[in-house]
């Protein structure tokens, strides 16, 4: 797999999902980076309701406690990406230099920037503000293709480099605690109360 189809995959349900139900219809690896992306997807709109100072507490509770469950979930694709690639990349575990970002680290983190790219056109394309503002956005746009780009090489030489054995990475796993009350003593008093 190569950079292009991953940005493309990202980019296309970007807006999509911003005109219809965000849903799934891929299989095994583009499945797993699908979910991610949605993850990310919602995850960014739940965000922008939790800034929201006019709306309430409610809606803000209910919006960090959705922030709670997409991030876990993104994070939890982070390393079934990972795996997969392991799995059939089977990389080196030894005498290599090891990657400090995995493949899904990073693969991630080309869904954000999906994000932001999208976002930051809206504001470009936006026709009630000034031409300062758009200039910005503009300039935003530009400097976040740059960003895409070179993550999106990064990734395809990482790729390359694991299948030639010259290079490795391992899946470093999260173990988020915040969420689990074996883990997080709040959760734990909370639970015996």
């Amino acid at each position: 797999m190569k950079s292009p189809e991953i940005t493309n995959i990202q980019k296309e349900l970007t807006t999509l999902w911003h005109h219809q139900e965000p849903e799934n219809t891929h299989n095994d690896f583009l499945a797993l980076l699908t979910e991610n992306h949605k993850c990310n997807f919602l995850l960014w709109h739940e965000e922008d309701i939790a800034r929201r100072e006019d709306i309430g507490h409610e809606p803000i509770y209910k919006a960090k406690r959705a922030i709670d469950g997409y991030n876990q979930r993104r994070n939890d694709f982070i390393e079934k990406m990972d795996k997969f690639l392991v799995e059939n990349l089977k990389p080196k575990t030894s005498d290599v230099p090891f990657n400090s970002e995995t493949p899904g680290m990073m693969i991630d983190r080309l869904s954000i920037l999906a994000l932001k790219e999208y976002h930051m056109q809206e504001e470009v394309d936006r026709t009630d503000a000034s031409e300062e503002h758009i200039a910005k956005c503009t300039h935003k746009v530009s400097v976040i293709k740059q960003q895409i780009a070179d993550l999106a090489l990064a990734l395809d030489q990482l790729l390359e480099q694991v299948a030639s054995g010259t290079r490795s990475f391992r899946v470093y796993y999260q173990f988020k605690m915040y969420n689990d009350a074996s883990l997080n003593p709040q959760l734990r008093e909370a639970k015996t109360s």
